[in-house]
């Protein structure tokens, strides 16, 4: 029996055997020249075309997905096309070298610009080098290396997944995730999450295993075994029966104790909401917009926008629904907006900063909303993305006024903004904590890498005490505002990832936020734990945790004192 251990991304317990994803397509040998019968601009428009062709089967992958999964193939699709691989590949073939080869090397100078450049835009070589082998292939015209088919469910087992493979693949089939590498919040991990699959991520050794070998999966304990026994038989006997009891969310988040905790949900577009709203997800906390920008190349026009809205509000009639300005930038690059050749994009013109770069774009759509706003009952809030001072956050405020939206408010990813919360909230009327950016800043870790799994992890006591550090900046605000007859303070929520957590969400009640906003699949969970503990519970272990000396210790201490999660299989 051999005994794997990475970070578990998704809860569930399986025994299945595994299957790998095929090896990658093969390198065009090294040298290969373009055939003296082609002429150099053949070759260039046969790469045009290709890539193309590549462009287009990711837009049409993209709209038979959803949520995370349709943007992250909207994001890539973009990469097919894009100028510096395209140029470069052309480059090569009017130097003689042939079309395969010439786009093979491309890629690889565009990936290792990218690793360069560190951070998140490292994790985006994988996504090239996907895109450079499917150009390939069609090139050569054989298929590209896809998910495995099976008669019977398996677990997908790889070194790491591109967007394209873990976006559409076919959770009847494939039922739990593994891979060698990614962290937790990895594109693998939050479609896992999106999915309801059980993962585990950076699993050094996984790739060893042979095709076809039986394993047992646990997903909250981030485990791998070979030759699963009684035990482990027992353990997924037991999950499937615990499981039942989560299947349903009756649309009041509370604590014990009556408090009340509402919980809501991320979505990507109009079929994610109306999902979400039958899910009984009490509004949305976080509309990322970018589904209606990626894949285009373009700004989309006033009509689009509105209509795209309007799908989304009219999913939550007379409830609230967060939207989230554009978060363009770093992994999410847009030809329109964005600079491909800015030296360190995860620290650089992103989010609401791209308005300083290209203003108009923020005030259009700002107006696009507040148009689609007009025209449902729907309660639109509207955050912006990448704020770091009380200044920024006053001028998306008047932005927001100049628009007729009447509820400004910020995203907390940057730690300056969980620091100056008091400050940043006398110019807005809420804040967001999106725990995922947070996390990566505040630990100066890519929240993409494997290696750097155990530090990107929402339960380090950093991160906690930047969202109380928020929380209490809330607090802070109310009573030193002349402004306020009372001094209950503005909401904080939650939209990151850390809000799909059991254990975390007790945590974050704990700490004060208002909301909590998730992936709809974990709204059953998350609400059957909060309501065994009172605020009073909740506050004592959210101190152990921010008092912890290490997030591995931080969940444990937490865990101990929530019994439930035992006994639901949490």
């Amino acid at each position: 029996m051999q005994n794997f251990v990475g970070v578990g991304v998704f809860r569930g317990r399986v025994i299945a055997p595994i299957r790998h994803m095929p090896p990658a397509l093969a390198e065009p040998p090294a040298g290969e020249k373009l055939a003296s019968s082609t002429p150099p601009e053949t070759a260039a428009a046969t790469i045009k075309a290709a890539g193309t062709s590549v462009k287009v089967t990711f837009l049409e992958r993209a709209a038979r997905a959803e949520g995370a999964g349709k943007e992250v193939l909207e994001a890539t699709a973009l990469m097919a096309t894009d100028p510096m691989l395209i140029k470069a590949a052309i480059k090569l073939v009017n130097a003689g070298t042939s079309p395969e080869r010439a786009v093979w090397e491309a890629g690889e100078t565009v990936a290792q610009m990218l690793r360069n450049l560190g951070g998140m835009m490292a994790e985006r070589s994988h996504d090239v080098l996907d895109v450079r082998s499917r150009i390939v292939a069609v090139l050569r015209g054989v298929p590209a290396p896809e998910i495995p088919d099976a008669a019977e469910p398996f677990i997908l087992v790889a070194e790491d997944l591109a967007p394209a493979d873990t976006a559409t693949l076919d959770p009847t089939k494939v039922i739990a995730l593994v891979t060698a590498g990614g962290g937790p919040q990895s594109h693998t991990a939050i479609i896992a999450r999106s999915l309801g699959l059980p993962a585990v991520v950076a699993a050094a050794g996984i790739s060893a295993l042979t095709d076809g070998e039986l394993v047992f999966v646990d997903g909250a304990a981030g485990v791998v075994r070979t030759e699963p026994g009684a035990a482990e038989r027992s353990a997924v006997s037991a999950w499937e029966e615990q499981s039942s009891l989560l299947t349903t969310f009756d649309g009041t988040g509370q604590l014990a104790d009556g408090t009340l905790l509402p919980l809501l949900a991320n979505v990507g577009g109009a079929k994610d909401a109306q999902e979400a709203a039958m899910a009984n997800a009490q509004g949305v906390g976080l509309l990322r917009t970018e589904f209606c920008f990626l894949g285009n190349s373009t700004e989309p026009s006033h009509e689009d926008q509105v209509a795209a809205y309007q799908g989304v509000f009219e999913a939550f009639p007379g409830k609230k629904v967060v939207v989230r300005t554009l978060d363009a930038g770093a992994d999410k690059p847009l030809p329109f907006l964005t600079d491909s050749t800015e030296p360190n994009p995860a620290l650089g013109v992103r989010g609401y900063r791209t308005d300083l770069t290209t203003p108009g774009v923020l005030a259009r759509q700002l107006a696009a909303i507040a148009a689609a706003a007009a025209t449902t009952e729907a309660q639109v809030w509207v955050m912006a993305p990448m704020i770091s001072t009380a200044s920024e956050a006053a001028d998306f405020a008047a932005l927001c006024t100049a628009a007729g939206l009447r509820v400004p408010g910020v995203m907390v990813e940057v730690p300056s903004a969980a620091l100056t919360a008091r400050h940043i909230l006398d110019q807005v009327e809420f804040a967001s904590l999106g725990t995922n950016d947070l996390t990566q800043y505040a630990m100066a870790a890519d929240r993409q890498l494997g290696p750097l799994a155990t530090l990107n992890d929402p339960w380090q006591p950093a991160v906690l005490a930047l969202v109380q550090a928020t929380v209490e900046g809330a607090i802070a605000q109310a009573k030193h505002s002349a402004s306020l007859e009372t001094s209950l303070p503005k909401p904080v929520g939650v939209c990151g990832e850390a809000a799909a957590d059991p254990a975390l969400a007790v945590v974050l009640a704990g700490l004060g936020v208002s909301t909590l906003s998730m992936t709809p699949r974990a709204l059953p969970a998350v609400a059957a734990v909060l309501r065994t503990v009172t605020l009073a519970q909740a506050q004592v272990l959210a101190q152990r945790a921010v008092g912890a000396p290490s997030a591995a210790a931080a969940r444990e201490l937490v865990r101990a004192g929530l019994p439930a999660l035992a006994d639901l299989g949490l």
